[in-house]
């Protein structure tokens, strides 16, 4: 965002930037909802899969669960890389949680036992494994995740599995071949878009908080922004910050329709703005 849209607006940063605290995260209730079934899930120590739309706010709500959880009591590994092998994907796995990779697969997966095995006795931790953009994992891959959560003969749930991805995952998992790691899965979520309201509401947070005190969007331009975005977080950052900017270029402080259109066209065509 250029400083003289920030100036005009009175903002003391980009209200649509992604680098926001935790603390800050805002979540309208249908999203507050699975962030505690979530947290719900994972102190019974279940696995969980977690579907949505590109951009309609899997990985904010997966925020606010880490801000919830007590550091103490769960130990969060965050993986994003899935594309690997099964070999290189443990080895990730290992460097991610601080362990010094092994040889080979059968060694590095061992070594994750035995970890996940000490946090459970020794630390009192549970282990939790969130495993982003898991729709493009290998088939091979998905093949063995169910492994990885079977203990003591399947008697004791000593972590879990936090599968992320977009709705063609719970397509995948839904094949008899990955029949055996689905029906580990205890809780199916969906992410969903927000509703008109909560868009407003959402534009509402991220203005206010910094520190923008006469709102830009009047009614019928937040309603276009809904309308065009499909309420999907990810797009209305990116079209909301473009039109701040163009309106700044014309040095004017309501966002009309006009200029919300202009921004939906430099967005989806290309431009300056």
């Amino acid at each position: 965002m250029r400083p003289q849209t920030q100036k005009l607006f009175s903002l003391s940063s980009d209200p649509f930037s992604k680098e926001i605290d935790d603390t800050d995260i805002w979540l309208p209730p249908s999203k507050k909802e699975s962030v505690d079934t979530i947290i719900s899930a994972i102190t019974r120590r279940h696995h969980i899969l977690l579907t949505g739309e590109p951009g309609a706010g899997k990985t904010v709500v997966l925020r606010a669960v880490r801000h919830a959880l007590p550091k103490t009591r769960f130990r969060l590994t965050y993986c994003h890389n899935a594309t690997l092998g099964r070999r290189d994907f443990y080895r990730q796995l290992c460097s991610a949680i601080g362990l010094t990779p092994k040889a080979t697969a059968a060694a590095i997966f061992c070594a994750l036992n035995e970890y996940v095995e000490q946090l459970a006795s020794e630390q009192k931790q549970h282990p939790v494994f969130l495993m982003d953009e898991s729709h493009l994992m290998k088939d091979e891959m998905l093949d063995h995740l169910h492994i990885l959560q079977n203990y003591a003969w399947d008697s004791r749930a000593l972590m879990s599995l936090v599968l992320i991805g977009l709705p063609e995952l719970r397509q995948r998992l839904l094949r008899r071949r990955h029949r055996s790691l689905m029906s580990r899965l205890q809780h199916r979520l969906v992410i969903e878009p927000l509703v008109p309201d909560d868009t407003a509401a959402y534009l509402d947070h991220r203005l206010e908080r910094t520190g923008c005190k006469n709102h830009p969007f009047p009614p019928d331009s937040v309603a276009l922004l809904h309308e065009k975005t499909g309420g999907l977080m990810r797009d209305i950052d990116r079209i909301a910050s473009l039109a701040l900017d163009l309106a700044a270029r014309r040095r004017v402080k309501i966002i009309h329709k006009d200029i919300l259109l202009d921004a939906i066209n430099v967005d989806m065509n290309g431009g300056l703005v």
